[in-house]
């Protein structure tokens, strides 16, 4: 059985999508891009600033879903541009500094909203 994920306390699904799906004791992530859900509008145009805005963002999916980003196994990170890994990376480390889950990071060609960074992520419950 599936059941929707949904929280205010991040950015509403902009399409025919969930936040994320619990299915059993997983929980699959939809991407989140750098939105302050308190303006609407991307923190910064920082990558480092989106990252931590993108990682707060998942945390309140993961928490409503009753897990945290402790409990994440797998992560997918969208960069725009791959110039900016080092950057993406020291920002993502803060956040995953105990328990780090396999990752694959990639370039993708354009991004929502022309966002620097999106991630989603895989995690139990």
């Amino acid at each position: 059985m599936k059941e929707i994920v949904s929280t205010d306390k991040a950015p509403g699904a902009i399409g025919p999508y969930s936040q994320a799906i619990k299915a059993g004791k997983m929980v699959f992530c939809s991407g989140q891009i750098p939105i302050d859900i308190e303006t609407g509008e991307f923190v910064s145009e920082d990558v480092g600033e989106q990252t931590d805005q993108v990682l707060k963002n998942l945390s309140a999916v993961l928490e409503e879903a009753g897990t945290s980003l402790d409990n994440v196994v797998k992560t997918t990170v969208f960069l725009a541009d791959m110039n900016d890994f080092a950057e993406m990376n020291e920002v993502y480390a803060k956040f995953f500094n105990e328990t780090k889950p396999a990752r694959a990071t990639v370039q993708a060609a354009r991004l929502p909203r022309d966002a620097k960074v999106e991630i989603e992520c895989i995690a139990l419950v």
